[in-house]
């Protein structure tokens, strides 16, 4: 008897029937090169035409770490403001990047070096570009985390502004190319920032600091820029495995901003990521089909071990996974499509909501009964002060008057500010990672004076409660 064929995939492609294939995305689904370039590209558009959050003429501000998937975003913008694209974008992209050379220990030389490669690569692209170093957060002012009105528009009025786009576009009128910024790096910051990330024991919590830090650096560049919307290349893959590590970090009634298509956290400015419909093995071939140039630069996770922290381990056990169950990342990613948080959303009126650190809604609302309750009171009690430290602080309050400022400042608003006054403004996983931080005082400095900022006017909230109207 003849031996049986073994399985094969298709001779052609599974598009046109005609040319060889190229590329093999899924079993059954092999591309060749024109036909998975128009399928990559017709994937971006729809994804961005579908939802109808960027309007015509609109600033947007690409955030850009070098890496293969947001090169790629970065690639499909400039093909799709081309003279030759088939259906144009309609917005004003700029191009982010943000210098993280002082977490890796790296010398001056070496982030000049990354930085003039980072340079050469968003010149060639014809935006305009902001090359920020990490240590710009520590300056940041304390307005940052205070919310702002958001603007939204209706349908009808995203026609309107289509046509009124079509009208300045045949006039011939274009904005004016915004010149670079020179990153400068100051050696006392540098220090600075080390002390920070120093300061946290854990490799976990570290990390999810710095991904808070590095959001309101993003937040804080886009507003000064007048940009309103913020593009973030996060793909499939990265989403599936922050989606399980935000679970098990306590995040979950914040899945669906951090894993969402549109993040609306900030108010004014709007986060979205259309590549999260790719996964890491298309950007891959698009990338190496088409010759789209990428930076490699190392970060706080690089050659760490998978148990070093609760993400890298997430992203080991997905990974290998995805390599036997083919489904696995495209299972966890269409979950988060369906999920919706259930917490109030903080609005700009009262921030009383928010979380200080992620401009979240809080999620410690929670009953009597609740094990969150059981372990806040347990927390109070081990840090409850001995009489000697109460006749301490009562001596402290008796002489304050004595201190006082004629112009009505107290001296207690500058006093330092306590662990548990700072994590009753935050989430769950939030106060987690002032749990792991040994000091609050290498804390940048807008974050403690918003912080010390909503304290005092929870306060007189407290005080004149009585008097307000419900």
């Amino acid at each position: 008897m003849p031996s049986a064929d073994p399985p094969s995939i298709t001779k052609v492609c599974v598009k046109c029937k005609v040319q060889p294939p190229a590329v093999l995305l899924r079993v059954g689904d092999p591309y060749c090169r024109e036909c998975f370039h128009e399928y990559f590209i017709h994937k971006f558009r729809a994804m961005l035409g579908k939802n109808r959050i960027i309007f015509p003429g609109e600033k947007v501000l690409l955030a850009v770490s070098g890496g293969p998937s947001s090169c790629s975003m970065l690639h499909q913008v400039q093909q799709g403001l081309s003279v030759d694209a088939h259906k144009k974008l309609r917005f004003t992209p700029g191009i982010v990047f943000i210098d993280e050379g002082a977490l890796t220990g790296c010398c001056l030389e070496d982030r000049l070096k990354t930085n003039t490669e980072i340079q050469a690569l968003f010149e060639s692209t014809g935006f305009p570009f902001h090359v920020v170093p990490l240590e710009r957060v520590l300056e940041l002012p304390a307005s940052v985390l205070q919310p702002h009105e958001s603007f939204s528009d209706s349908k009808s009025s995203y026609k309107a502004a289509v046509g009124e786009f079509d009208q300045t576009q045949s006039s011939g009128v274009q904005p004016p190319c915004q010149p670079q910024e020179a990153a400068e790096v100051h050696e006392t910051r540098t220090l600075e920032l080390q002390q920070l990330v120093a300061s946290v024991k854990t490799h976990t919590a570290r990390e999810e600091l710095l991904s808070m830090l590095r959001q309101h650096l993003l937040l804080h560049t886009a507003r000064t820029e007048g940009y309103s919307k913020l593009m973030l290349g996060d793909n499939c893959t990265r989403l599936a495995i922050k989606l399980l590590s935000n679970i098990s970090l306590g995040r979950g009634a914040q899945a669906a901003l951090d894993t969402g298509f549109s993040d609306s956290r900030y108010g004014d400015v709007i986060a979205v990521r259309p590549m999260r419909d790719y996964s890491a093995k298309e950007i891959a071939y698009y990338n190496h089909l088409f010759k789209v140039p990428s930076v490699f630069i190392s970060g706080l996770d690089s050659k760490t071990p998978e148990k070093d922290s609760i993400q890298r381990l997430t992203e080991s056990f997905v990974t290998k996974l995805q390599t036997d169950f083919p489904s696995t990342v495209s299972t966890i990613y269409r979950t988060s499509e369906k999920l919706q948080t259930a917490c109030k959303a903080p609005s700009a009126v009262d921030d009383s909501l928010r979380c200080e650190l992620c401009l979240c809604a809080l999620d410690t609302s929670a009953e009597n009964a609740s094990a969150f309750q059981a372990t806040q009171i347990s927390e109070q009690l081990s840090q409850r002060k001995c009489p000697d430290d109460s006749l301490q602080n009562l001596k402290y309050d008796t002489t304050c008057s004595d201190r006082c400022h004629g112009d009505g400042t107290c001296c207690s608003s500058a006093s330092k500010l306590e662990p548990m006054e700072l994590k009753s403004l935050m989430c769950y996983s939030c106060q987690l990672i002032i749990k792991d931080m040994s000091s609050l005082e290498h804390l940048p400095g807008y974050i403690l004076a918003d912080a010390q900022r909503r304290l005092r006017r929870s306060q007189m909230r407290a005080e004149i409660s009585s008097f307000l109207l419900d």
